[in-house]
């Protein structure tokens, strides 16, 4: 027999999305990503709901342009410096 307390009470995707503000599909990629933890239940998906804690201080929406640029350079590296 399994136990569960409130704290790891198991949330479907569509749960943790309205308890963090997003759609069910973001959810979905930050499981992929593997930035929040889920296992399947058949064919769904089960976040525990003190896993929320993972990603709920994230920055919302997607990082600028000058992000995005600055994190390309710096993944390539001093390779090209001398071009």
């Amino acid at each position: 027999m399994v136990q569960t307390s409130p704290m790891s009470a198991a949330l479907t995707t569509r749960q943790a999305a309205e308890r963090l503000g997003v759609t069910d599909s973001r959810i979905r990629h930050l499981v992929l990503e593997g930035r929040l933890p889920a296992e399947k239940f058949g064919r769904d998906l089960v976040i525990r709901e003190h896993d929320l804690r993972l990603v709920e201080d994230r920055k919302p929406g997607r990082p600028s342009k000058a992000a995005s640029l600055a994190a390309s350079h710096k993944r390539k590296g001093s390779g090209s410096a001398g071009k």
